[in-house]
């Protein structure tokens, strides 16, 4: 059956048949039954509802007869139940006209709080045409309900011409407008609609005149003033308008890198319902967020920097969703409506920079991701927003290639045609990767080179001062967006931001406490942290160089500060020294390299501020430097020391003054003072020295700078003491001493000596070299395989130790066993790898032997033209070195070797020439054996060939065994000598050994 009460009761069966339910009495009882439909009503309420407060002397009774007559005349349709708790008719809230609007009404209200406008109107326009007449007549007494359903429907009304406006309506509802108006003259929301309609009708004048005229009655009728919200509306038809619903952004420029980002942030918004893009500013969140919304179906974008005020947030987003805002119902706020809005909509809402007002922003997410389940949130902001589930995705700056791309994207839309440039990977390594600050920069390549841009980045501020003008404020200039960011911080973050600008690449917990004089300071820096001003990893704290560049000019002490920074680093390093030398050199090694910059900035502030702790802190870390393939970086900063201590060192300082002096003796070019006086110099103050040295590295450094000096091993051993690693040092001294006087056995003892030293101390890097000799011997005495096996347990500590020099030394010498062996492939990979760490680390001796190994390669392959490229490189190499005599040597007899393979016989013969009057000035006998075996090659005679293959075993004191250039010579020359005349030459050459080589 369907039932109505919206006007005089209505009830027809199911084909539409009225029904008469009787009289009055009957008509009232089943208007009460129907307002709670499919629900019991007590006794009491039937009761009150048809005698009153004062009902008569068996009510009772009389109610149960009315029940019964009701019954029988709806029957058989339906019927009325009777219970413990009263009376029910058996008919669904739907058949009722008034349930069936309040339905109709709601499901409209959501649809329009969602911007559906075209679903709104038709189940509004349904709704109300439910209405036959005043509700409730046949209830004379129900004033209450009578005037709640005539609010609902005055408010459907409003509801369904707020959805034809939308949908483009205006004149036609002026009438109506007024009407209702006359009945309602105090809603200020039938005002607006007024105002609106007429202006959409081409009224403008009217629509203001209505404001006034509300304005009056308002204040006439309640002494009060138009809300905001009609103020609003007032003023936007005075600018000739009204909002429109704001559009995805659209972008201007091709989205360049963050692929990796935008696969895990689909990826994550399949899984999260909060995803939170956070990093600095100017990093790229924004722009990365818009492009992971265009993939989502449906999606609202919602910009919080212009808000000041959190309360504004819901307004925004309504705004953004196309739902007018401005006249609210009198039931429902700005949140409300919004979660109406949304609680049955699919969308992604991306909120945009939360930072300012994150807390606000965290709250509302919240009651969103709660009530509305189809709804999932992408925000961006510099710190989390801090709930439960939300998923974090830093946006880190750009890595070099991206950052490369990026510039180079943007300059050619200043200057078509560039195609890239030397400086550009500097320039946006300069600017930390970040994409604004890489384009306001790439902007300026319409006036400036990218060599002039390179060396202005020192201002940075000032010079990407000139952005987009479309942009807002706090986007259009680098110190606009470091600004913004430093607005967020209190002043607590604020000081110790500033004082964090005296780290270089990054400071621990400890160096943090210590050197900005903090207690405890972790809270602080987690807050940091947070709001992306600091990066973390691995215990250490980072701060972009444009933040730093920013922060550092509020510093207030900032002589103070990095002299507190020197020394906190400086005792570092002498704490790290002695432990470079043992068992615990890895994390030693590993901490100061991740204070390379630190320990740089020390130094330097020092050799200024403090010259006799910068000598401390050079001679403290030349270990340091040399394992790690660092010390040419040094040379310039040693010489400077040098030029402010003097020439006589400071009280106490004589050790810190030779390493300082060693430190510039190993590099490239000469001091000002000359090569020649400054070993000199060396020579004499360790000549003063007493021992146990403090720093007995100097032992090492103090020979590479000499070179073998047998008659100074009693000195030297003064000098040790009785430190092991020192003696062991030693010992490694004196191997390359006898090797290069001839003595292989001496020599070899001495290795195995100083690596059972080495082992007991743990230095990894002693062991490695002295592997790396005693592989040469196994190699040399033709045992291969036990040469690999030493090679390899060298390789392996050096690998650990991340040493480039010895590093690239032994995978040199395996290199050269499997040419030997045959393998050419795979010498040629080692040398390629031992060429490469050379590179890096600026090394050309190593670079030399790289290059000269290849040489070799390409050589006993057959390809001379390659082999002659190689040697020529490894030549230009040794150049620029004051020690590669022994290198030098090698190479020419490279040449020598080539010319003769390719039948030029008397050229082989004066590369070979030159290389032995050079082995002269070599370090010894060893690299004069090998001039010998190479002359032997291309001797005249037969006998003469022999007589040089003994001065070759002579002089190195053991045959090149496993050479292949040796073993075809003396195949060769074997050959054509009877077994006797070959010894007896052999026997002479041993002999005389460099003398024989000497006549040629």
């Amino acid at each position: 059956m369907r039932f109505g009460i919206l006007g005089p009761l209505d009830v027809r069966t199911d084909d539409g048949t009225p029904l008469d339910p009787g009289g009055p009495r009957p008509r009232a009882l089943l208007t009460l039954l129907l307002l709670d439909a499919g629900r019991a009503v007590s006794t009491q309420r039937l009761t009150d509802g048809l005698y009153g407060a004062e009902p008569p002397a068996g009510a009772a009774g009389a109610l149960q007869s009315q029940i019964s007559r009701l019954r029988r005349r709806l029957a058989p349709h339906t019927d009325i139940d009777a219970g413990p708790g009263g009376y029910r008719v058996a008919a669904s809230a739907d058949s009722v006209d008034a349930h069936r609007f309040e339905r109709l009404s709601q499901e409209g209200r959501a649809a329009l709080a969602a911007g559906d406008h075209a679903r709104a109107a038709p189940l509004l326009r349904e709704a109300l045409a439910l209405w036959r007449g005043p509700a409730l007549p046949d209830l004379p007494d129900a004033h209450a309900e009578t005037a709640r359903l005539e609010e609902l429907r005055l408010a459907a009304v409003q509801d369904r011409i707020e959805a034809d406006l939308a949908l483009g309506g205006g004149p036609e509802l002026v009438p109506e407008l007024r009407a209702l108006l006359a009945d309602q003259p105090l809603s200020e929301r039938l005002y607006g609609q007024l105002m609106r309609a007429l202006h959409a009708g081409g009224r403008p004048a009217e629509a203001l005149t209505v404001y006034e005229e509300a304005r009056r009655t308002l204040a006439d009728e309640l002494g009060a003033d138009p809300s905001p919200e009609l103020s609003a509306l007032h003023l936007e038809l005075l600018q000739g308008g009204e909002p429109e619903r704001r559009r995805f952004p659209a972008q201007l420029t091709r989205f360049v890198g963050r692929e990796g980002e935008l696969t895990r942030i689909a990826a994550l918004l399949t899984d999260s319902r909060l995803v939170t893009l956070t990093g600095p500013g100017g990093a790229g969140k924004t722009r990365l967020a818009i492009e992971a919304a265009q993939q989502q179906p449906e999606v609202c974008f919602v910009e919080l920097a212009p808000l000041t005020d959190g309360k504004q947030i819901p307004y925004a987003v309504l705004t953004a969703l196309g739902v007018r805002e401005g006249f609210r119902t009198p039931t429902t706020d700005s949140t409300d409506r919004l979660l109406s809005a949304l609680e049955d909509r699919e969308l992604l809402l991306v909120l945009d920079n939360c930072e300012h007002l994150v807390e606000d922003a965290a709250r509302l997410t919240a009651l969103l991701l709660a009530t509305c389940p189809g709804v999932r949130v992408l925000a961006t902001s510099r710190e989390s927003l801090g709930i439960t589930g939300e998923t974090l995705v830093p946006v880190p700056p750009l890595q070099p290639e991206p950052a490369v791309r990026l510039f180079l994207d943007r300059a050619r839309a200043v200057r078509p045609g560039f195609d890239g440039h030397a400086r550009v990977g500097d320039i946006c390594a300069a600017l930390d990767g970040l994409p604004l600050a890489i384009e306001l920069a790439a902007a300026r390549l319409r006036t400036l080179t990218p060599e002039e841009l390179a060396e202005r980045l020192d201002d940075r501020f000032r010079l990407l001062s000139r952005g987009d003008r479309s942009k807002a404020p706090r986007h259009r200039t680098l110190r606009a967006v470091v600004e913004w960011s430093w607005g967020l911080l209190d002043e607590e973050e604020r000081e110790l931001a500033r004082l964090l600008t005296v780290f270089s690449g990054g400071a621990t917990l400890d160096a943090v406490e210590a050197v900005c004089g903090l207690p405890y300071p972790e809270d602080v820096l987690a807050s940091l942290v947070e709001k992306s001003f600091l990066e973390v990893s691995e215990g250490r704290y980072r701060m972009l160089e444009t933040i730093r560049a920013f922060a550092a000019e509020g510093v207030p002490d900032p002589d103070s500060l990095k002299d507190a920074h020197a020394g906190y680093f400086l005792r570092l390093a002498e704490r790290a020294e002695p432990r470079l030398r043992g068992g615990g050199q890895l994390p030693w090694l590993d901490r100061l390299s991740a204070e390379h910059g630190n320990l740089d900035a020390a130094l330097r502030h020092l050799v200024r501020h403090g010259p006799e702790d910068a000598l401390r802190l050079t001679a403290v870390l030349s270990g340091f430097w040399r394992l790690r393939g660092l010390h040419g970086e040094q040379v310039a900063a040693a010489r400077a020391l040098l030029t402010v201590v003097g020439d006589v060192p400071p009280p106490g300082l004589t050790e810190e003054y030779v390493l300082c002096a060693v430190n510039v003796l190993l590099g490239e070019g000469d001091h000002a003072v000359g090569r020649e006086e400054l070993v000199a110099r060396v020579d004499a103050l360790m000549a003063t020295c007493e021992g146990p040295l403090r720093l007995p590295y100097v032992l090492m450094l103090w020979s590479l700078v000499v070179g073998p000096r047998p008659e100074g091993n009693a000195r030297a051993l003064a000098l040790a003491g009785d430190d092991p690693w020192a003696r062991a040092l030693l010992d490694v001294g004196l191997g390359f001493q006898e090797l290069y006087a001839g003595r292989t056995r001496e020599s070899e003892e001495c290795f195995v000596r100083a690596l059972d030293a080495f082992r007991v101390t743990g230095d990894r890097w002693g062991m490695a070299n002295c592997l790396d000799p005693l592989g040469a011997f196994a190699h040399a005495r033709g045992d291969s395989r036990r040469a690999l096996e030493l090679l390899d347990e060298g390789l392996a500590y050096m690998r650990e130790v991340a040493a480039p020099e010895e590093t690239a030394d032994l995978l040199r010498t395996r290199g050269t066993v499997l040419l030997h062996q045959g393998d050419t492939a795979g010498a040629e990979a080692h040398f390629e790898q031992a060429l490469s760490l050379a590179r890096v680390a600026g090394l050309p001796d190593k670079m030399a032997g790289a290059r000269r190994g290849l040489g070799d390669a390409a050589r006993l392959s057959g390809d001379t033209a390659r082999a002659r490229v190689h040697y020529e490189n490894a030549l230009e190499a040794c150049a620029a070195n004051w020690f590669s005599v022994g290198e030098t040597v090698r190479i020419l007899i490279g040449f020598g070797r080539t010319a003769a393979a390719e039948g030029r016989t008397e050229e082989a013969r004066d590369w070979f020439g030159q290389a032995a009057e050079l082995s002269v000035e070599g370090p010894g006998n060893f690299i004069l054996s090998e001039t010998a075996e190479a002359l032997a090659s291309v001797a005249d005679t037969a006998e003469r060939a022999a007589v040089l293959l003994g001065a070759a075993t002579g002089l190195r004191g053991a045959a090149a065994g496993g050479d292949p250039d040796v073993v075809r010579t003396e195949k060769e020359v074997r050959a054509q000598l009877s077994p006797q005349a070959y010894e007896t030459a052999f026997e002479e050459g041993r002999r005389l050994r460099s003398a024989a080589v000497s006549e040629r």
